[in-house]
């Protein structure tokens, strides 16, 4: 769902340190687009999270605005969150630092002055979260063994399944994934999805792929060798996922976690709104 981004809006631009840091032509570039096109803009340049969060939590009905990575937004979400208003105003974001792909997989341009006009004249997007049980969030994907997802490096899961919470389906594959990259090392991880069993600890996973899906629900890929010595691709869709295991660690977004021994991720639909292009 997606809903013009109003017209003379007002902007809070928290530019983080690391982008002022590492790049700051794209900085200064991105400013001089949103100063020409917004009705106001207060620029901040917090040296911390904290005066980042605080400056956040002051905006009044200022629209806000990042530029920074990914850990930036990373931490802007969950600042929002943390201060019950993630869900009053769209999130906008010029992505600038060497880290930023995840706003990018999620709709945000990739140049500077793109992303910028589409703070001034984009459309908001609702999108869904995952929200762990001790408090973590996820914005695009997380795996386990914290290798890079699958969803990375096979792409072609990640077209819609069926839209149902209990919704299965099972692919073979070549031994060798996309792209020739080896299968990670066997783990065994117990895996539920609405607390229908999709594996169990008596049968070794190479890995276990988790998105949000634009439906409310979560998608997920648990890859295994089958009998034959083939990946055997076990796909779900389900509100909630839990996983169990001696010691994992697993990587939500581009961080990694852990070790744990069960982690529990709940959907929570179309909790924030992202400014993305028309």
């Amino acid at each position: 769902m997606s809903a013009h981004v109003p017209a003379g809006h007002s902007l809070l631009v928290v530019i983080d340190p690391a982008a002022r840091a590492t790049d700051g032509e794209s900085v200064r570039i991105a400013k001089d687009v949103l100063r020409a096109g917004a009705y106001s803009v207060k620029f901040v340049f917090p040296q911390s999270a904290e005066e980042a969060e605080h400056a956040l939590s002051h905006r009044g009905r200022r629209h806000p605005v990042l530029l920074g990575d990914d850990a930036a937004l990373l931490r802007t979400v969950r600042a929002l969150r943390r201060d019950r208003t993630l869900g009053e105003a769209a999130l906008s974001v010029v992505p600038i630092g060497p880290r930023a792909s995840l706003a990018r997989a999620l709709g945000v341009p990739e140049q500077v002055p793109a992303a910028a006009r589409a703070v001034l004249d984009g459309v908001q997007r609702e999108l869904d979260l995952l929200v762990d049980d001790s408090g973590g969030i996820v914005l695009g994907a997380l795996s386990m063994p914290c290798g890079a997802p699958v969803a990375h490096t096979a792409a072609h899961w990640w077209t819609p399944v069926e839209k149902t919470a209990r919704s299965l389906a099972r692919t073979l594959t070549s031994p060798i994934p996309v792209g020739g990259r080896q299968p990670p090392p066997l783990r065994r991880l117990r895996v539920e999805a609405d607390g229908v069993l999709l594996t169990d600890l008596d049968q070794p996973v190479h890995e276990v792929s988790v998105r949000t899906a634009p439906t409310g629900f979560a998608e997920v890929l648990v890859s295994r060798p089958d009998e034959a010595g083939a990946t055997d691709q076990l796909r779900a869709v389900a509100r909630t996922v839990t996983v169990s295991g001696r010691d994992f660690r697993y990587r939500a977004d581009s961080a990694v976690t852990g070790p744990v021994r069960t982690r529990t991720w709940t959907v929570e639909p179309a909790a924030w709104r992202l400014t993305v292009p028309r």
